[in-house]
């Protein structure tokens, strides 16, 4: 029965199913990569030029509706060549962004007369933060790469949507984020709902980001995958952050600067309940860690230098950068946390990588659904109930391969001289003998410190583990570290 005469038709509610469907069809086809085509203008810009580059002051969408937040659309250019197609949910309608020269300010850049609808990169969302008014709260721009950030923080860390065959000798694929419906928010909710399409030669997926800014800036995200191939090699809850130099490596910094890093380690909280925190240091070679879990309860790259003094930058202000914490909603199953190391001698370059490699294949003929939350925090809600590591330094002694290390655990249990004097190291040493052992406890920073050295002799590589214990029981996190020649 058709509606009645004169009446519209009622226009059926966006749902994350339609962009599943979408996900699900699409793999079932060949893969066809989107036309990259640009107007010459815009087809080899600078840096500089790019980001000179801006959206017109006014022009954010819903920046007058006062509903808590904007979008701004980014301009293709630069490294942000491929089109995003974006899509505006308002009262149920789906509305597509046409691109609007008028929309931008092109600064260093003259462009075409006729520039036509060329579509965008990707967007940034505006939060609105009281007397601030509308400030940055998370970028969606390039591939599945999106940023966030807590109050008071600058961009550091960034999220993949899904990574395949990351570090893996046949070559790694990056998927892309082609289509998002970003859904008109009401103030009271407080919240920004996203839908995104993401699409590669091997791999599709329907994901759904639930953005929640605030002192702790949460982003909750399900999402189906689907596979054209059987998919051995992919990743979900990925990150990547920078370490140049720092306490941990210093062979190629000759700087002013105390450090150069916006993640400091790894932390993971495994399924059988341990605590585990791996510094992280920018080799000589590149470095694959695996670490081997079932139902992870959490992990991510963490920033844990939040003093200033030991960074010396007035610029970057690394110890201003977000902390990443991955906390699984459903059960993930088998399979393990990867932390890829690779050289860079520039800051610019995100040299620090983790995710989650689920162990099952995924078939053509089956999907996959997993729901966690992300935590941009300065720290993350869920921390161990034991002493933490605040600082590891190595340092070479003498011939090239003695190293000495110093690892600096805090917690309130060594301001007592009664409950720390039983605490007693446990370290071991894959390959290399441990040397010189000592312990140092102040009452008044509440730290135990424990200073080793190495000698690797012909060894290139060592798997070095410490925790502290008392009464044969651990009274701090587990201290992981791989040496490398």
């Amino acid at each position: 029965m058709g509606a009645p005469q004169g009446s519209t038709p009622p226009v059926p509610a966006f749902d994350l199913s339609a962009v599943v469907d979408k996900a699900r069809a699409l793999a079932k086809k060949g893969y066809e990569a989107p036309s990259a085509s640009l107007p010459g203008a815009f087809s080899n810009l600078t840096y500089d030029q790019y980001v000179s580059m801006r959206p017109k002051a006014g022009t954010a969408l819903w920046a007058a509706d006062n509903v808590g937040f904007a979008i701004e659309p980014l301009h293709r250019g630069f490294l942000f060549s491929a089109p995003m197609a974006i899509n505006v949910v308002e009262g149920g309608a789906v509305r597509r962004l046409a691109y609007a020269a008028s929309q931008f300010d092109f600064g260093k850049v003259q462009p075409p007369a006729d520039v036509g609808d060329i579509g965008f990169s990707g967007f940034r969302v505006l939060h609105a933060r009281g007397a601030r008014g509308l400030v940055d709260s998370a970028i969606f721009q390039g591939a599945s790469f999106f940023r966030a950030l807590a109050n008071g923080q600058n961009f550091g860390v960034t999220a993949r949507a899904l990574m395949i065959r990351t570090a893996d000798p046949k070559g790694e694929e990056f998927p892309a984020i082609r289509e998002v419906w970003i859904e008109k928010p009401a103030l009271a909710t407080d919240a920004l709902v996203i839908s995104a399409l993401v699409d590669s030669e091997s791999m599709t997926g329907a994901f759904r980001f639930t953005l929640r800014p605030g002192e702790i800036t949460i982003i909750d995200t399900e999402c189906t995958l689907f596979s054209r191939s059987p998919a051995d090699f992919y990743g979900l809850g990925g990150m990547t952050g920078m370490f140049l130099f720092g306490p941990t490596s210093r062979h190629s910094a000759d700087d002013v600067r105390l450090g150069a890093y916006d993640v400091s380690g790894l932390q993971v909280l495994n399924g059988n309940g341990e605590w585990l925190w791996r510094p992280v240091s920018n080799p000589s070679t590149l470095q694959v860690s695996v670490f081997v879990d079932a139902n992870p309860k959490g992990f991510g790259l963490l920033q844990r230098q939040r003093d200033f003094s030991m960074l010396q930058d007035d610029e970057q202000h690394w110890e201003l950068r977000p902390s990443l914490w991955i906390e699984p909603i459903t059960d993930w199953g088998e399979g393990s946390v990867e932390l890829v190391e690779i050289p860079t001698d520039s800051e610019n370059n995100d040299n620090i990588i983790c995710f989650w490699r689920p162990k099952a294949v995924l078939d053509p003929s089956g999907e996959a659904s997993f729901s966690y939350r992300q935590f941009w925090c300065w720290t993350p809600p869920d921390r161990p109930p034991l002493a933490t590591v605040t600082d590891t330094r190595v340092g070479r002694i003498g011939t090239t391969k003695r190293r000495r290390f110093i690892v600096e655990f805090a917690g309130d249990a060594f301001a007592d001289p009664v409950a720390s004097h039983d605490v007693r190291p446990m370290l071991t040493a894959s390959a290399g003998a441990v040397g010189s052992l000592k312990t140092f406890v102040s009452r008044e920073r509440k730290t135990f410190r424990v200073l080793f050295d190495m000698d690797f002799g012909g060894d290139a590589l060592s798997e070095l583990r410490l925790v502290l214990e008392n009464g044969g029981k651990p009274v701090s996190e587990t201290w992981l570290y791989r040496w490398t020649a």
